[in-house]
């Protein structure tokens, strides 16, 4: 039974080194500002160094306006980080598109020394694999079928323009032991640990290479993550042995759950920062409200601010349970701070974050063709603004000719998970999503007006708005699934037409 690796290797006497490493492939989402607070304020707390890291290693779904997005929601709840992609530091670059020679160079290394090796199975073989294995109710799983290959062989076939991956070649006996600083000692038997692919054949790392790469050349004393990394921390913990390093310390954080426990996902519930910030929420009543998920302060006091959270910081405090994130809770917390404000200080916030920025001057240029006087506005741009809408008056236009209620509620839960998948909505900008969503209605059997008309209804509650996409675009990606899952549940609940 292999024994647990030393829990040292960090100097607990000197200021912690911390990072958060978000992915650029969409809104920021709230786990990253939960998982962003507990870091921040710990560096804080012990007069450390917070890091921001971007994992763009996906570069079918990474973009620069995703990054640009995550910047943007952090400095809006006031999480600024140390070092970065755009302050730079001791450690750059901050990027990992930025830093493949090095994760190349320290794959070297493990093949030179038989820790891992190079696969060239075919993406046929490995689905035929993945059958049989579910077939026979095994844990799918590569089955170490070019484990074997003379690396003499391999390197040849590779020099020779051959597809290939690279993986860890994994014990096939014994356990890997890791410490959780918040759970204890954590066991994983290797049989069960997948020989990964550590370099793609894209040329381009897994996270698990370059996180832990990164993790060491960039000094981080601390990981501290969601608990949904508990399965893969197995996998780092070997990288750390097959390269000699000592792993950090580690601590996995319970997720954001919805009321039904369920893990919080932009398919059941808003996730994007963005969206609450679009919606008038207070980021120190945003961040008060994510601390209590996860820590306490003790004697049942909820409200405190973030230098109060840093000063009584301890992870005794906090707990691991899956928080609920409960937006009703947020609301009222919400409405008790802008109650609390002064007329004139809750004037100067609505003027800075509801009528000024750039999206209130899209949302103007979008209006100012439609409307005779300036109180016309108001009514007009409602749509624009909250959350869901009332289709009291507009149920009849979703009475869609020769379409059952069934068929109009399946079609808005389709466009619902197609939208996830199809990059030329990801970035929900008008162009891709009009080229999305007629290439969806003809796979639909729905022609343009009718799914174009049902698309403007349930968005904005309106039969007649500005330009559809461009009017999306500005309701923001949230808002307009928050309003077709409302729209079809509405819908679901109404008698057969």
């Amino acid at each position: 039974m292999s024994e647990p690796l030393p829990r040292a290797g960090v100097d607990e006497s000197m200021p912690p080194r911390v990072r958060i490493a978000p992915s650029p492939t969409g809104d920021p989402h709230v786990g990253t500002a939960y998982i962003g607070l507990f870091n921040y304020v710990f560096a804080k707390r012990h007069g450390g160094k917070f890091i921001l890291r971007i994992e763009d290693t996906d570069q079918q779904r990474s973009s620069r306006s995703s990054e640009a997005a995550i910047l943007e929601a952090l400095h809006w709840l006031g999480l600024d980080w140390d070092e970065g992609p755009d302050k730079g530091g001791p450690y750059g670059p901050y990027r990992q598109s930025e830093r493949t020679d090095l994760y190349r160079a320290q794959l070297q290394t493990l093949l030179d020394r038989g820790s891992a090796y190079r696969c060239f199975c075919s993406a046929e073989r490995l689905e035929m694999l993945r059958k049989e294995q579910m077939a026979r109710k095994q844990n799918p799983g590569y089955d170490g079928h070019c484990r074997g290959l003379d690396p003499a062989v391999a390197r040849a076939r590779a020099d020779a323009g051959e597809a290939y991956v690279v993986r860890l070649a994994v014990p096939r006996d014994g356990e890997t032991v890791f410490i959780d600083e918040l759970r204890g000692e954590v066991r994983f038997a290797n049989a069960e640990i997948d020989d990964q692919v550590l370099l793609k054949s894209d040329g381009f790392p897994t996270y698990h290479l370059a996180n832990v790469v990164d993790d060491h050349l960039m000094r981080v004393t601390h990981v501290i993550r969601g608990e949904d990394w508990i399965t893969s921390t197995p996998k780092h913990v070997l990288l750390y042995k097959a390269f000699g390093w000592t792993p950090p310390l580690f601590y996995h954080l319970g997720l954001l759950r919805n009321a039904d426990r369920s893990k919080l996902s932009k398919r059941k519930n808003p996730v994007s920062i963005v969206y609450y910030r679009d919606l008038g929420y207070l980021p120190t009543t945003f961040l008060n409200f994510l601390a209590t998920l996860g820590f306490s302060m003790g004697d049942d006091r909820e409200r405190f601010g973030l230098d109060e959270m840093i000063e009584a910081f301890d992870w005794a405090k906090v707990r691991t349970g899956g928080p609920v994130f409960d937006p009703r809770k947020l609301e009222a917390w919400n409405g008790d701070d802008l109650r609390a404000m002064s007329p004139t200080s809750l004037a100067e916030t609505l003027a800075h974050n509801i009528c000024g920025g750039e999206r209130w001057a899209r949302i103007v240029t979008l209006c100012r063709e439609r409307i005779a006087r300036l109180d016309d506005f108001v009514p007009y741009a409602a749509f624009f603004f909250g959350g869901t809408v009332d289709y009291t008056s507009v149920l009849p236009v979703l009475k869609l000719k020769n379409r059952t209620r069934k068929d109009v509620v399946g079609i808005l839960r389709a466009y619902l998970e197609d939208i996830e998948q199809d990059p030329r909505a990801r970035a929900f900008e008008p162009e891709g999503l009009e080229a999305f969503s007629h290439a969806f209605g003809e796979k639909h059997g729905y022609s343009t007006k009718e799914l174009f008309t049902l698309l403007r209804v349930v968005s904005t509650g309106r039969t007649a708005t500005p330009p559809l996409f461009e009017t999306l675009t500005v309701l923001g990606k949230d808002r307009v699934r928050l309003r077709l899952r409302d729209a079809a549940d509405v819908l679901g609940k109404q008698p057969e037409w």
